[in-house]
C-alpha cells in the first residue's frame, strides 16, 4: 500500500484531484468555465499522435491549461533547462521541465480552436511539499497560487458567445 502511495502515477492522480478542487472552490463558476482531462491531437500530428491536457479553464480573460506537479523537497530550475532538479534528502532526481512538457497543451489548443497563441495561457501548479530553491517564472507556482494567477488576467479577450463556442469546440475535439 505504501508503494503504491509513493508511485509517481499515484502522486500525479493526487495532484490533479487537488487541482480540480482548489479551482472549483477558488475559481467561480460563473466566470472559469473547466474542462478537465482531455486530449486532443498534437500540432504536427499524425493521426495517432495525441497530447493529453489535465485542466483547461476557459473565461473571458482567456484559456489557462494548467499541468499540476506533485513534488516534494527542494526544486532547481533554469526556464531555459530541459531538466529540473528535485532534492530530497540527499538524493537528487531530473525530471522533465514542465514549461516544456506543458508547451504543446496550449499549441494544441491554438490549432484546434484556431486563435492567437497570446490568449492561451501555460500555468503550472506544484502541489505538494515542494520549495523552489531558485526564482520561478510567474506562471510556476505552489499549491492554489495557480488561482491568483489566473485572477489577474482581468482584460476582456472573449465574449460569452466565445466561451461558449470555445469550450464546445474543446468537448468536441476531446
Amino acid at each position: 500500500m505504501i508503494g503504491i502511495a509513493k508511485s509517481p502515477r499515484f502522486k500525479g492522480i493526487i495532484g490533479e484531484a487537488l487541482v480540480k478542487l482548489v479551482a472549483k472552490i477558488r475559481l467561480p463558476a460563473d466566470t472559469y468555465v473547466p474542462i478537465h482531462d482531455v486530449t486532443l491531437l498534437s500540432i504536427h500530428a499524425s493521426s495517432s499522435d495525441t497530447t493529453q491536457i489535465d485542466h483547461i479553464f476557459v473565461s473571458k480573460y482567456g484559456i489557462f491549461v494548467v499541468e499540476p506537479k506533485n513534488y516534494q523537497g527542494w526544486i532547481f530550475s533554469n526556464e531555459k533547462q530541459a531538466q529540473w532538479t528535485q532534492k530530497l534528502y540527499k538524493k537528487s532526481y531530473r525530471f522533465q521541465n514542465p514549461l516544456r512538457q506543458n508547451y504543446k497543451h496550449p499549441k494544441a489548443l491554438q490549432a484546434l480552436l484556431d486563435i492567437p497563441l497570446e490568449k492561451i495561457h501555460s500555468v503550472i501548479a506544484f502541489i505538494g511539499e515542494a520549495t523552489f530553491k531558485t526564482p520561478m517564472p510567474k506562471n510556476v507556482m505552489r499549491g492554489g497560487g495557480y488561482v491568483g494567477y489566473i485572477k489577474s488576467f482581468q482584460d476582456v479577450v472573449f465574449s460569452d458567445d466565445d466561451v461558449r463556442g470555445l469550450v464546445s469546440k474543446i468537448e468536441e475535439g476531446g
